[in-house]
């Protein structure tokens, strides 16, 4: 069988470094499968404010189930609204539910059991990758969720195997094996890492994907380096700008600004190295894209110099 691309799998979890850009990769990745033709659905993880709305829709948004872009539908779940319908489908019925769900002692026990609320939310994510139409036919072509970063994605979705390791028979443990069956599909399921070209997010990034491979199990599908910064000189041009930036206004000033931006460019091709070196997964750079605003038109910005880089290496 041919090794599935990033958007033939079916649920693709987007996670690195806080700040390195995964919520609008994330939503780059969803609007490139619309365009593709794909019914997509974009998930985010308990997230206050909600990045979809903003990024894709130029507004914030409710968190409930909407399209906020052609093909696009948005979801952002929180653990109390993901406890209480997964209460509801394991009783059964509203009543039952009500007198035990909502009852000030239960609702306590509840909240300490280990690794429930990270169950109830995953599971209501994996629940609508399962999902399917009234006519038949699955009701999402891809689901890609804008996990939460590094440790606390790697905490999120290791929840099933160890409630598989660590609870009896019975509904919570036949969850859990369903859930650790997906996420471990490598066919069906991938993890995809974003970093940015700077040594902390670097570090970060291989130390999570040791952590996919080795505790998660799952498979990755891509390394998105984001935010690259160009340069308009070469390397060996560094020594004149050192000279031009002792100069009076403007050429000084601007030759500052010059040799500074030439040495981040060339910081972060050392650090696109060292990625690219430790990492044994197909990597999209994306450009920094300087803008005072960050909405829907960056984000298709976005996404075209990730179609433009996978059409480049032929995929």
């Amino acid at each position: 069988m041919a090794h599935p691309t990033l958007l033939d799998r079916h649920l693709v979890f987007v996670t690195g470094k806080g700040g390195t850009g995964k919520s609008t990769v994330s939503a780059a990745l969803a609007v490139l499968a619309a365009r593709a033709g794909r019914r997509v659905l974009l998930c985010e993880v308990n997230a206050p404010q909600g990045r979809a709305g903003p990024l894709l829709a130029g507004q914030p948004g409710d968190g409930a189930l909407a399209e906020l872009y052609p093909g696009v539908h948005a979801l952002n779940v929180h653990p109390g609204e993901a406890m209480s319908e997964y209460g509801r489908m394991v009783l059964r019925f509203r009543a039952v539910y009500h007198a035990v769900f909502e009852n000030r002692l239960v609702r306590y026990f509840l909240r300490v059991i280990p690794s429930l609320a990270e169950l109830v939310v995953l599971g209501k994510i994996l629940h609508e990758a399962r999902s399917t139409r009234p006519g038949g036919g699955p009701r999402w072509d891809l689901v890609l969720v804008d996990a939460p970063s590094t440790g606390h994605a790697v905490q999120l979705l290791r929840v099933p195997s160890a409630l598989v390791d660590a609870v009896p028979a019975g509904p919570l443990r036949h969850d859990a094996e369903w859930m650790e069956r997906l996420l471990v599909d490598a066919v069906r399921t991938a993890v995809v890492l974003v970093t940015l070209p700077e040594e902390m997010a670097v570090n970060e990034v291989i130390e999570l994907d040791a952590q996919v491979r080795g505790v998660l199990g799952m498979a990755r599908a891509e390394l998105f380096v984001n935010a690259l910064s160009p340069s308009a000189f070469a390397p060996e041009e560094g020594l004149s700008l050192t000279r031009a930036a002792a100069a009076p206004f403007p050429l000084g000033p601007a030759a500052r600004a010059a040799e500074l931006a030439l040495l981040r460019a060339e910081a972060g091709r050392r650090q696109l190295a060292r990625a690219r070196s430790a990492l044994d997964l197909p990597t999209t750079l994306i450009p920094l894209f300087p803008s005072a605003e960050w909405g829907k038109a960056q984000v298709e910005q976005v996404a075209e110099a990730i179609a433009a880089g996978w059409a480049e290496e032929g995929r």
